[in-house]
Order: structure tokens, then sequence, then C-alpha cells
């Protein structure tokens, strides 16, 4: 068996892109190999900054002879279907085929052998193919070629069974020759072996492996720091951006001025980061930042890196300069003084400016804060000051720290913490695994803000649409969701539809959006988006309350008379009820029972071209034990669920219902529905309907599977 070895050499490819190229590239290869009736042992490929490379081992010489059929037309079938079908096969005659039946008769099926071509014959056809046809977010052409790649595009290397594959791809021929580390060894190398080629290159100053760079990386760090008594600040997307940029990673160590520490440690990280792709160190001692900081290097210098660090640390210290003054100059304005300047800043086309958000959400969370255990007023000034770091210096270089600074700004201008804390997080949670807001105040603003965006954009029809959702309002109602199932909010009311109300209110207070449809009109549907993303939510095996089944949750969304249910708290509550009823054997069998009764019900009214009515079992009309037992339980189940139901008791309410057990177990082992008496049917047909009524009550059984 023989390995196949594909190099993709270019000018530097942009790191965020390295990792999906590579994945593309294994992919499509292994899809033409098994295309091509291969089954290779492996496929792996490896990305960096100048190439792109897959091997693949377990190759045979030769492709296996294939023989495939091709089924056909039915004997007897139209001419032109029959010469579409020959032509296709790449037959002459019918007298070519076979002719086999099934149920349907007779039809011509073609029978292909096809002899098995050699692999390099076959490589030299599909990687052509693939480079042409690959895929980047952005692409470039050069010089006068039509050949689209990342990056000019400078060789190729592809071999197999220590041979040559012959091929050209925009006026680049394949080879066996690859380069070196650009600087430190920017020689040829030849190689007709994937380990060869990977051994080569080492001793070249490149490691082809973006995890092996990524472990050096990290490791090397946290030696330097160690050996300081510090700490490196842990960053896996910065990690895997700087693996990308080196091919060669050299890190080092360099410090800055003790001076820029009086600015908060998220303006350094973000400085560091964003502008220079270099890893904070934390004092371990205070928690706080270092004046230190870590970069790596794509070069081992002569000097031992002593004049490049200078030159790191004189470009960060200008970085850091900049940093400092924003933020000293942002000290000088309070964030009250700044939300007039939010009225120049549009939040989107028909819903007003930034300002006009912050009012709409400072109103909301006024109304939102006595549900969830907060100071109206105070709730109301820390919506009114949330968005007002948005018009800071700092946040305009750095718009991923909106919010933090005007956490820090709030608290150096006097505001209380349960404020300053709100204007931090209250766009969160961000994300699944971002943390969830708990404090009352900070709740409230979060709730307020999302209802508010969430209200607007469906008043004037921007609601997502397959996968497309550019104002991330999924995120919005899924972060909504996160927090009303925090415990704070447990003895809470939020019902949605009343805050959509709410928010729409404020809209039309502001003559925003008063000639789109009311919540009225799209209320229910903004519901049912809940609902979808709380189904989501429940069924996300991670979560600790995850692992629910689709139709449990289905089961609770309604109320029995179908309306939607809109207390998110309720919901939840309400499902987990029914599922830890439904592990019991009483709960799997009413279920059971139900579903019973159900069918039998559904029968008869196709027969009968009209529903039983619950409402009319005639007591005296019950002839059996069975069924006159089950009308005693019946009634004493419903008036002892109803009165859990109303208070929100749904552990008691299943544990009501599970006491139908045994009657209905009695009533379908000894009672004929179907009865011949034509009121007696009817009357035991009213009593199952009343049964599947007062589940109901509790949860919708119907939408149960199994």
């Amino acid at each position: 068996m023989s390995e196949l070895l594909l190099e993709l050499f270019s000018e530097e490819i942009p790191a965020r892109m390295q990792g999906r190229a590579a994945a593309d590239l294994e992919k499509a290869v292994n899809k033409a190999l098994l295309d091509a009736s291969f089954m290779p042992e492996g496929v792996k490929a490896f990305a960096g900054p100048r190439r792109l490379t897959v091997v693949a081992a377990g190759l045979p010489a030769k492709q296996p002879d294939r023989r495939e059929e091709k089924k056909g037309p039915r004997v007897g079938a139209p001419e032109k279907a029959v010469e579409g079908f020959l032509k296709s096969a790449g037959l002459s005659s019918l007298d070519q085929c076979e002719q086999r039946e099934d149920k349907k008769g007779a039809y011509y099926v073609a029978v292909i052998d096809q002899k098995g071509r050699d692999t390099a014959d076959l490589i030299a056809e599909f990687v052509p193919e693939i480079v042409k046809g690959f895929s980047w977010p952005k692409s470039m052409r050069w010089s006068d070629g039509e050949m689209r790649w990342v990056r000019p595009l400078h060789r190729i290397m592809c071999v197999f069974n220590d041979e040559v594959v012959p091929f050209e791809v925009g006026g680049v021929k394949s080879g066996d020759v690859t380069e070196g580390h650009r600087f430190m060894a920017p020689g040829e190398i030849q190689a007709r072996s994937f380990e060869k080629y990977e051994s080569a290159l080492r001793e070249a100053k490149v490691l082809i492996d973006a995890e092996e760079r990524k472990e050096m990386i990290a490791r090397d760090a946290e030696t330097l720091c160690k050996a300081q008594g510090l700490e490196l600040v842990e960053d896996k997307g910065l990690l895997a951006e700087v693996a990308g940029l080196a091919e060669w990673p050299v890190v080092m160590m360099g410090s800055f001025d003790e001076k820029f520490l009086t600015v908060p440690d998220e303006v350094l990280i973000a400085s560091m980061r964003g502008h220079q792709k270099y890893f904070s160190v934390r004092d371990p001692k205070t928690n706080r930042l270092a004046n230190k900081f870590i970069y790596v290097a794509n070069l081992e210098s002569p000097d031992g890196g002593k004049a490049m660090r200078t030159g790191y640390e004189r470009v960060l210290t200008a970085r850091l300069s900049d940093a400092w003054y924003l933020y000293n100059q942002d000290l000088k304005r309070p964030l009250s003084e700044r939300i007039d300047d939010l009225d120049k800043v549009t939040f989107f086309e028909g819903l007003g400016s930034v300002g006009d958000k912050a009012r709409r959400v400072a109103a909301l969370a006024k109304e939102i804060a006595p549900a969830v255990g907060a100071d109206p007023e105070t709730a109301e000034r820390a919506a009114m000051l949330s968005k007002a770091d948005l018009v800071t210096g700092m946040v305009y270089e750095f718009p991923e720290l909106q919010g933090v600074m005007g956490r820090y700004y709030a608290l150096e201008q006097g505001e209380p913490a349960e404020i300053a804390d709100a204007i931090r997080d209250h766009y969160k949670p961000a994300g699944q695994d971002d943390d969830v807001p708990t404090a009352p105040v900070s709740v409230a603003v979060a709730l307020a803000d999302k209802i508010d965006s969430l209200v607007g954009f469906w008043m004037i029809g921007k609601k997502p649409t397959g996968s497309s959702d550019p104002f991330a309002l999924r995120r919005a109602s899924l972060g909504f969701i996160q927090i009303a199932q925090i415990s704070v909010l447990k003895e809470c009311k939020l019902r949605l539809s009343k805050l959509i109300s709410t928010a729409d209110f404020q809209y039309t207070a502001m003559e925003q959006g008063a000639l789109g449809p009311g919540p009225e009109e799209f209320g229910p549907e903004l519901i049912l988006f809940f609902h979808d993303r709380l189904k989501v939510y429940l069924r996300d095996s991670s979560h600790e309350r995850g692992g629910h089944k689709h139709d449990h949750i289905d089961a609770v969304l309604t109320d029995a008379d179908g309306n939607l249910q809109d207390d998110l708290v309720l919901i939840v509550s309400k499902l987990e009820a029914l599922a830890a009823f439904l592990k019991t054997d009483d709960g799997a069998n009413l279920a059971a029972a139900y579903k019973r009764a159900a069918n039998i019900l559904k029968a008869e009214e196709k027969k009968d071209k009209k529903p039983a009515d619950p409402n009319v079992v005639e007591e005296g009309a019950l002839a059996e034990p069975e069924e006159k037992a089950l009308y005693t339980a019946l009634k004493d189940a419903e008036a002892k669920a109803e009165k859990a139901v109303v208070e929100e008791n749904f552990e008691a309410a299943m544990a009501a219902l599970a006491k139908l057990r045994a009657p209905l177990d009695a009533f379908f082992e000894k009672v004929t529905v179907n009865a011949d008496d034509e009121q007696l049917r009817a009357n035991r047909l009213s009593l199952l309907a009343r049964l599947t009524a007062a589940t109901a009550k509790v949860a919708d059984f119907s939408k149960l599977e199994g």
C-alpha cells in the first residue's frame, strides 16, 4: 500500500482561515478517494501560514475493478425513455441489458463492468478539480491567470508511491519540491514521502501541525510565566490565531510601564490582544495583570531576541498610551451627560435612536423590577445609563468592551455597584456558555433590553429567516430564557404576552412603529419563536436541565384550551413534573391508557361525524361497576388536579391523575365501549372524553409519543 502526499504552497494564508481550509481539503480528498472506490487507512490534513498539506495512507497502486448496475425503464416503455437510458449507461442496444422482475413487472438493468485505473491517473484528475473548486471566504487572482486562491499559489507538491503525479493548475505544475522557513531556511526541500517531508521541514524550521505549534506556544509561555511567579491569561482564540501566524513559534516575554496598570485589565487585554496579538500575564498575588506580556515571534534571533523585544515593547507602549489617554478622557464626562449623544446614533431604521432604545428599556426595566425583586427607580436609572458608554472613546476603539467600560466609568463616577454591574451585565448571556446575570437590577435591565429588541424587530418585520439572523434575535430570546430559569425568578410571574404589550406601548408612545402591526398580530408568533428556542434550550443535553424529550416539551406548551403558554417558568415547572411522572409505572400506564382512549374516540368520531361530549356523562346510565368506579375516581381526580394546577403545584396534579390508573385498567379490561346499546355506547364515549379533558388541564397527552 502507498500514500498520497499533497501540499499547496502559497503566500501567507490568514490565520482565521487555516483550520477550516484544512478540514475542507481533508474532506474533499477523502470524498474523491471514496468515490473512486478506495478505502484509505487514513486521510489527515495540516495547515500553516504558507501551506495546506494532506496525506492519505493505505492506497493501492490501482483502482479495483468495479461492476455497476443501473436500473432502467420497464419492458415496453416508450422508445425515448429507452434511448435515454441506453445513452446514460453507455450502451447501444437493449440486448446488452438484463431483464429482471419485481412486483410491478419486468424492467431492464444495465450491468456495466469497469476496469480499474491507475491510482496516479485518478489523482491527477481529481486534485486539479479540488484546487480549482476550493472555497475560500475570500480569494484573489494574480498575474494574468484565471486561477483564484486565497493568496498567490507558488508550488504544488503531489507525490504518490514515491513518484510525482504530473498535472498543472493555474499555470503551476506539480512536483516534489517545497520550501522551508521563509527567513531561517528559505531553500528548496525535496520529498517523496510524508515521513521525509515532515522531518525535512522540521529541520528547516517549519512545524506543519497546528496542534503541535499551539502546544509549543502554551508550554513555553507557561514556563516563562512560572519562572517569574506569574500566570498566563488563558486565551484559546488568540492561541489558535498566533499558531497560524508562525511556522516556527518562538515565545518571549516583554514588559511595559507600570503606570498603564491604572487602566482596567480588560482595556490592557484588548489592546494587547486586538492590536498586537500578545498574551496577557496575571500576578496571582493581586489577581490583576502584571506589567508583562507574552509575544510569539516567527524567528530565532542571533541576539536571543533582545532587539525584537525592544521593538515589541515600543509598539505596545504606543498602543497602551492611546488606551490610557482615552480612559482618562472618558472619565472627565459623566455617563449621565452622554445620554443626549445617544440620540445622534441610530439604533435601526424605524426603531429610533440608541437614546430612544435606552428610554424604552428604562421604562420596561422599571415595570419588570418589582417582579424580579429589584427597586424600580434603581433599575430605571441602570437601564438609562446602560448604553451611555457606546459614545465613549474607549468603546469606539474597542467595541467588545461595551458594558465593561460603562461599569468602570459608573463606579468611578459614584454610581452604586448594583447599577454599575447592571450596565456591564445587561448584554449577558452573550452565548449559551456565558454567565447569566443574577442580581435583581441586572436581571430587570437584561430582560428589558432583550424584549425591546425582539418586539421592535418583530414589529417592523425583520424576523430571522432560515439560517439568517443578522440582528441576533435567536440569541436574545435564548438569553431571555436562560435568565428566566435562574433561581431568583422561580417565584416570579413574567408573562410574555404582557411584556410584549408593554414593550410595544413604549414604541408607540415614542411614535416609532405606530403604523406597524400591533402585539395582537405579531405577539402569538413571537411567543411561538420563544417556544422554539425553549425547545432547543431544554433538549440540550449539556445543560443541567437538558435531556428533555421533544414530545414532553410539546405537551406543556399550551393550556387546556389550546392557548399558548407564555410563562416560561411555569412551562419548565410543568415539564419537570410531567417528565418525573412519566418515569413512574402509573405515569407510563396512564399515558398508554390515554392513547387507547384517544384512539377509540377518534375512530368513533369518524363514524358518528361528531366528537363525544365530555360534559354529558349520565351517572345513572353507567351500568358496569368498573365504569362507575372510573367515573367516581375521575371526579375526584378532576377536582384535585384542577386545584393543584391553579396553585401551580404540578407534582400534586400528576399525583391526582395517577390515581386513575387502577380504575382505568379495570375499565378497559371489563367494559366494552362500543356497546350495541347506542345510549350506553354514547355515555361511555363521553366518559372517555371526560378523561382526556381532565388530563388536558395538566398536559397535552396527545403530544406524547410511544
